[in-house]
């Protein structure tokens, strides 16, 4: 028994110690000062595959070939997204998947964008208005 005893002391201290290093990371990515939003809207964390694709000047009608993203935030009125490449149309069509093949569709006004330290290109943008998804034709199709 006393060799149970030990490990369990052992896991215990593995555990404080793997905490510890969590709130560490936590308190570098989430300094107090950073948590006081200074802009108008709420965002959420959106880790998840958006389809872009450019339109052209009427805003609805497909320009070239649908780009899939990272998405990083999104608000109300906007979305923020991690991409590998520069993205060379400023309007876009943005589609979000929401289960079972349906999909959301907005007119994107992409008006940021910066290089990352890591090679990767950080922007976003403010949604103009909702439309159909050029998604939805290209899975039912």
């Amino acid at each position: 028994m006393p060799q149970l005893d030990f490990l369990d002391r052992q896991d215990a201290r593995i555990d404080d110690e793997v905490k510890a290093q969590v709130l560490g990371l936590l308190t570098v990515l989430y300094p107090r000062n950073d948590l006081i939003e200074r802009r108008r809207d709420t965002r959420y964390p959106f880790p998840c595959l958006v389809h872009l694709t450019p339109v052209a000047d009427d805003g609805f009608t497909p320009l070239d070939e649908t780009v899939v993203v990272v998405g990083r935030h999104l608000s109300e009125h906007g979305l923020g997204f991690y991409h590998q490449t520069p993205l060379p149309h400023r309007r876009m069509i943005v589609s979000l998947e929401v289960g079972k093949g349906r999909w959301f569709g907005f007119l994107i006004d992409l008006n940021w964008c910066r290089f990352t330290k890591d090679g990767w290109y950080e922007s976003g943008g403010r949604f103009l208005q909702a439309v159909n998804s050029p998604m939805e034709k290209q899975r039912s199709g």
